[in-house]
């Protein structure tokens, strides 16, 4: 069992960068082991570039990401492979491939990185789909059914490796309250059956506040980290008014001279 005191994920020193251009500099915090951890922050404040350097899809301008004791960003490239094989991941609007019924996009994984039978693997898609609400919708193209229902595709096709840690990048971006709501739902449900630690970039303080343990915020000012902890406890006690202020819109904003 591992020890939910320590960290499974590590980012010590991280720069991220695109040349001469820094998005973001020195970023150092945790995430612990059953987290819904929030990456948070302004428009163009480097969220989902974060999240894609936490995939290994670009590199460092500097420092490391470690999984546990393994240091992901000086890896080769067999124990990278071998890690991302631990990691569901569900892109910004799903990326669903349209050309496939739902049923073959949560198959596609299993297909290419397991050995099981093809029963095995249509009795694996109707169990990540029926986790995700979608029972009965493996014939179903994503152009025939609801935006959230693709949003729920996406994170049961992300899961169909029985993933440690699952990646979501803004999965409630574009829907209703309501369907946000059952989503966010949705996900506490799948972290307690499925013990695993969920990273999710999002800007919605709904979901952010309903389904956060812990967080970190980036800084687009400073270009660094402006606060780490609960999502709750920052927009309550923050010393930055400025991240209250995000986390709080109804605040007074604080005043520039």
């Amino acid at each position: 069992m591992e020890d939910t005191h320590s960290p499974v994920i590590r980012i010590r020193n991280l720069t991220m960068a695109y040349g001469q251009n820094v998005v973001m500099r020195d970023l150092t915090f945790d995430i612990h082991q059953g987290d819904i951890f929030i990456i948070m922050g302004g428009s163009g404040s480097g969220k989902s570039t974060l999240m894609r350097h936490l995939l290994g899809l670009e590199d460092p301008a500097r420092g490391e990401i470690f999984y546990g004791a393994i240091d992901f960003t000086h890896s080769d490239l067999d124990g990278r492979n071998a890690l991302l094989r631990r990691i569901g991941v569900m892109y910004q609007g799903g990326a669903l491939f349209t050309s496939m019924t739902l049923g073959q996009n949560v198959a596609l994984p299993l297909e290419e990185y397991t050995h099981l039978s093809s029963n095995q693997i249509r009795t694996n898609v109707a169990y990540k789909l029926g986790l995700v609400g979608l029972s009965g919708f493996e014939e179903y193209y994503p152009s025939e059914i609801s935006g959230g229902m693709n949003k729920r595709a996406a994170i049961a096709r992300a899961m169909a490796l029985d993933p440690q840690f699952l990646f979501l990048d803004e999965p409630s971006a574009g829907l209703d309250p309501l369907t946000a709501a059952r989503l966010d739902e949705l996900l506490l449900e799948l972290k307690q059956q499925l013990d695993c630690t969920l990273v999710i970039v999002t800007h919605e303080l709904a979901s952010i506040f309903a389904i956060g343990t812990d967080s970190v915020f980036l800084d687009t000012e400073t270009k660094t980290i402006g606060a780490v902890g609960p999502p709750k406890y920052l927009r309550d006690h923050c010393p930055n008014p400025e991240i209250r202020s995000f986390l709080n819109p109804s605040e007074p904003q604080p005043q520039t001279i």
